[in-house]
């Protein structure tokens, strides 16, 4: 599929899940591309009346929302928000995603993990039946880059430290670095999450397993909508 065949699936995607936010709701706004198209969604509805409070999971998309006049307000003294609408890398049939492909997975994660109702939007080609094809993110404190290096390559791993412009490690909003593992299929994501949670050094990986409640995937013919059969 070419990017305007892919560009229409996210919007499409977008606008069904934007349909789902209500006056009232603190939303939470996802990072990268596919969640910008929602970002914009929301200012559309807000501009035309919709009232709406919204917490950002990255600089740049509270920079995004802002200049679609949405209201921001700042995460730290939030506790819990209503809906997050973000997008995924990959998401299988069990509604588990790679995330962080944008490096913002840290404060995603969080954002998910504060949330009532957790909506992904993606287009076509990032539905799959195994996860593992992209790279898994995983950010890392510097202090520790060439140890958690090592620490995946003995998982199984081909990791490569995510560079910037001139070869410049890319840091995240927390200014930690993200080094993405190429684990190929994922046979058991559970089991690798919790070997990554045992790695010292690794700030966060990109596995939602449990976090998602709702995906809307943008199809040529429409918006197909899965929902998580077993309570969260």
């Amino acid at each position: 599929m070419d990017t305007a065949g892919r560009d229409a699936e996210k919007a499409a995607a977008a606008d069904a899940a934007v349909a789902e936010v209500r006056d009232g709701m603190l939303v939470g706004l996802g990072s990268g591309s596919t969640a910008a198209c929602a970002v914009r969604a929301i200012g559309r509805r807000v501009a035309a009346g919709l009232r709406i409070e919204c917490v950002a999971t990255s600089r740049a998309t509270d920079a995004l929302a802002r200049s679609v006049g949405l209201p921001v307000r700042p995460f730290d003294d939030v506790a819990r928000v209503d809906l997050t609408i973000d997008g995924a890398d990959e998401i299988d049939p069990m509604l588990r995603a790679i995330k962080g492909g944008g490096g913002a997975l840290l404060r995603e994660k969080v954002v998910a993990a504060a949330s009532g109702r957790v909506c992904i939007i993606v287009d076509s080609s990032k539905a799959v039946a195994r996860l593992g094809a992209f790279p898994l993110p995983v950010e890392v404190l510097p202090f520790a880059t060439a140890w958690v290096v090592r620490a995946l390559t003995e998982l199984g791993a081909v990791p490569t430290r995510r560079e910037g412009t001139a070869g410049a490690a890319v840091r995240t909003d927390q200014g930690n670095v993200i080094v993405d593992a190429a684990f190929g299929a994922i046979e058991d994501p559970a089991r690798l999450a919790a070997a990554l949670a045992r790695v010292p050094g690794i700030v966060e990986h990109g596995l939602f397993l449990d976090e998602i409640d709702t995906v809307f995937i943008g199809r040529p013919d429409g918006v197909e909508v899965r929902q998580r059969q077993i309570g969260r």
